[in-house]
C-alpha cells in the first residue's frame, strides 16, 4: 500500500494549504456529526466544492462522522450519508456501530474508516471491524509500535492501518472523557469539548485523619491532565515497518500556518524515507520547523512502550507555544513589478525580515524594504488583518506559500 500523509482541513483555506504543502489526503467535517464542532467546518455546498477541488488535483478527502449519536440523530444521518456518497467522498471516519450499519445499508460506496475513538487496542477487535466492512482502522493512541505490528500481521492485507503522527492529544487518549460534559454542559461526544483537561487544577485529598491538604505543582497550580503534543517524525521509519500506511496530523482548529508547517515537515520526511528507506534520519530543520509552530512540548506518547506520566504530561502550563508568527499567506506573484501579493495575518513593518515557506524550496528570507497597499501607497507598518498588500522581492513565491517571522 502506498504511504499517505493525511492533514487536517478545518476550512477551505486550510484544505488548500494542506494540499499545497504535500498532503495526499485531508480529513474534514460537515457542520454536523464531527468531533470538532467549533472548527469552521463545511456546509454541504462547501463539501461538494471541496471534493471537486480535491479530485481535480488528484487528492483524497475523508469526512468525519465520528460522533456518538442518539436515536434522534439518525433521521439526519439518513440524509447526510447518501449526500456524502453522491459527492464521491473518498471515505467517512466513523466510530458508532449504528452509523456503520446505516452507512452499509444506504451509502454502500462510502469507504469506512474506523476512528481512534473506537479505541482499537488488539488484533481481534481490528479483525472484527474489518469483518463489518471497515477498510481502514485508526489505531488507538495507547498502542506501542510492537503492538501495532501485531495487529498489522493479523489483518488481511487489504485492511489499512492509520495512526496519529503529530499534534495535540486528549488526556483520555482515545477520547472517552466526560469532563467537558460535567463541567460546562458541552457534549464532547458531539464535538463540543471545551478542553477542560487543559484547565489549572489543585487537588484536595481527604485522609484517614479527616485532614484536608492541598497538593499543587507550584504557586500557579498544577496542569495534571495537560498532555504534551505527539511527535513521531524521528521514528517514522519504525511506524512504516510496523505497518502504518496513513499518517494523520491533528489540527482542524489550528491555523493555516500550523497546517503548512506540519504538513511540509512530514512530507519531506516521508519523501526521504521513500527515496532511501535504509538511510532514514530526521533532519534538524524538520524538527525546528515543528518547534516553530504552536505546540505544548513533545512526547513519543505510548509508541515506544511508555505508560504516560512525566514524559507525557506538561505540568507547567497549558498554553501552546511556538518560535515564529504567522505573518501572511501568499496570494500570488507579479512578475512584471517583482512583487509578492499577500494577505496579512499579523502585524509587521518595514525593516522586518520574514521567512518564506514553500514546498518547492528550503526556507528563504524576505527582507521587508517596502510595503504597498492596494492603492499603491507605501505604508510603514501593516496593521489591518487580511488586507491585501504588495512586497517588492526578487524571490518568486507561489499562491498558498506562507510568510512567517521568527520571534525574538
Amino acid at each position: 500500500m502506498p504511504l499517505e500523509l493525511l492533514s487536517p482541513a478545518g476550512n477551505m483555506e486550510k484544505l488548500k494549504v494542506a494540499c499545497h504543502f504535500g498532503a495526499d489526503a485531508v480529513y474534514l467535517s460537515g457542520k454536523e456529526f464531527g468531533l470538532r464542532a467549533f472548527a469552521d467546518n463545511f456546509t454541504k455546498e462547501e463539501l461538494e466544492e471541496a471534493f471537486t477541488y480535491l479530485h481535480m488535483i488528484g487528492k483524497k478527502g475523508y469526512v468525519t462522522v465520528n460522533v456518538f449519536p442518539y436515536d434522534e440523530d439518525f433521521a439526519a444521518l439518513e440524509e447526510y450519508l447518501p449526500f456524502l456518497q453522491s459527492i464521491k467522498a473518498d471515505g467517512i471516519i466513523v466510530t458508532d456501530a449504528g452509523v456503520i450499519s446505516l452507512a452499509k445499508e444506504i451509502a454502500p460506496d462510502l469507504e469506512l474508516h474506523l476512528s481512534t475513538q473506537a479505541n482499537t487496542l488488539n488484533a481481534r477487535s481490528a479483525a472484527f471491524w474489518a469483518a463489518q466492512g471497515v477498510k481502514r482502522v485508526v489505531v488507538a493512541r495507547e498502542l506501542s509500535i510492537d503492538r501495532i505490528k501485531r495487529i498489522r500481521d493479523a489483518l488481511p492485507s487489504e485492511v489499512e492501518l492509520e495512526c496519529f503522527a503529530h499534534g495535540a492529544m486528549c488526556i483520555s487518549y482515545s477520547g472517552r472523557c466526560l469532563l467537558s460534559n460535567y463541567l460546562s454542559g458541552r457534549d464532547n461526544y458531539k464535538g463540543e469539548c471545551v478542553q477542560a483537561c487543559r484547565w489549572n487544577y489543585a487537588i484536595h485529598e481527604k485522609g484517614r485523619s479527616e485532614r484536608e491538604f492541598e497538593m499543587e505543582e507550584d504557586a500557579r497550580g498544577s496542569y495534571i491532565m495537560n498532555s504534551h503534543d505527539l511527535k513521531t517524525i524521528s521514528f517514522l521509519d519504525e511506524l512504516i515497518r510496523a505497518g502504518i500506511t496513513s499518517f494523520k496530523i491533528e489540527g482542524r482548529m489550528k491555523t493555516a500556518y500550523y497546517v503548512a508547517s506540519t504538513t511540509d515537515a512530514y512530507r519531506r520526511a516521508l519523501d526521504a524515507f521513500i527515496a532511501d528507506p535504509t538511510a532514514y534520519k530526521v533532519k534538524p530543520e524538520w524538527d525546528e520547523q515543528l518547534s516553530l509552530c504552536s505546540n505544548r512540548g513533545f512526547t513519543d506518547g505510548f509508541l515506544h512502550g511508555g505508560k504516560g506520566g512525566a514524559d507525557t504530561i506538561s505540568y507547567e502550563d497549558s498554553q501552546s507555544k511556538g518560535g515564529a508568527e504567522f505573518i501572511a499567506k501568499v496570494l500570488g506573484y507579479d512578475f512584471t513589478s517583482k512583487r509578492a501579493i499577500i494577505e496579512q495575518r499579523n502585524r509587521f513593518a518595514v525593516g522586518d525580515v520574514l521567512e518564506i515557506m514553500s514546498p518547492d524550496h528550503e526556507v528563504r528570507l524576505l527582507p521587508v524594504t517596502r510595503i504597498e497597499n492596494a492603492e499603491g501607497e507605501s505604508i510603514a507598518e501593516a496593521i489591518r488583518v487580511q488586507e491585501t498588500l504588495y512586497l517588492p522581492t526578487d524571490e518568486v513565491v507561489s499562491e498558498w506559500d506562507i510568510l512567517r517571522r521568527r520571534q525574538a
